[in-house]
């Protein structure tokens, strides 16, 4: 490996071996869901469920199913605290297991957007319960919703003045989301296709810094997900990735040489 900064994040991150008070709360947080056996009507936007016939589902089936796995939660806890990672997006939130570990350090902020109405209001609740109160849920179609927070480069000069010289006058009926030009972690675990894919990272590349982590949830999902995956690797604002076989990791670190690395979690 001659990347000190793989070598680093591999060594204190990946294999991180501490028992972090955080845990306990993910592990809570997971065992809640399974015991709700409310059913709800899931709206999917995605590529479809493999495990599921019907629309209608119950939380806990859910949770057990397509929850993100007690492994890979704990390991998005441990990478936004290595990375000091403050502002963080997540496309589809489900019931929020993803969400409550991105958010488990209080100090990061997480806006986390979710397609499904009835599959958020479930995530909602169960944030408020266990008292994660740095997420900001929003319900919406993942393009719409990010059209409103991310500054294409080539609209920065048109939202700056107008043609007069003025700036715009700030239209009262726009979206109280606040603009967010910049994310410090985004985690794309909604729509596992390979053009939802691909339009979700082309249209957040303008959010990216130097030190921005992008993390693709099931890139081995389908065949059509690791041509994705193949892809971003070889865009060419893209440096370093990680394959970690279900995850994803994109960095942008302009001062290393292009580079990829399989690195089993």
């Amino acid at each position: 490996m001659h990347s000190p900064f793989v070598y680093d994040l591999v060594t204190n991150c990946f294999y991180d071996k501490r028992k972090y008070k955080e845990y306990k709360l993910l592990k809570q947080y997971r065992k809640d869901l399974l015991k709700n056996n409310t059913t709800i009507q899931v709206t999917d936007f995605g590529a479809g469920s493999r495990v599921f016939t019907s629309n209608k589902r119950t939380v806990s089936a859910i949770a057990k199913n397509v929850g993100i796995p007690k492994k890979r939660a704990r390991f998005l806890f441990r990478l936004v605290n290595y990375l000091s990672c403050i502002n963080n997006l997540e496309l589809g939130t489900s019931l929020g297991i993803g969400a409550a570990a991105l958010a488990a350090n209080k100090k990061s902020n997480l806006l986390s957007i979710e397609g499904c109405p009835q599959t958020a209001e479930v995530a909602r609740k169960q944030l408020k319960k266990f008292n994660i109160k740095n997420v900001k849920l929003t319900v919406g179609e993942f393009e719409e919703i990010l059209s409103k927070i991310v500054t294409q480069p080539e609209e920065k000069s048109k939202t700056s003045k107008d043609s007069q010289g003025h700036h715009p006058k700030h239209n009262k009926h726009q979206t109280n989301l606040a603009p967010q030009t910049s994310f410090d972690l985004i985690y794309f675990d909604g729509h596992h296709t390979k053009e939802a894919t691909l339009k979700y990272f082309k249209q957040l590349l303008p959010t990216a810094h130097n030190d921005t982590v992008f993390v693709f949830d099931d890139i081995h999902w389908s065949a059509e997900m690791e041509e994705a995956w193949g892809e971003i690797k070889w865009h060419p604002e893209v440096r370093v990735t990680i394959d970690t076989f279900f995850l994803g990791l994109v960095f942008f670190r302009k001062e290393q040489a292009k580079q990829h690395f399989t690195i089993r979690l």
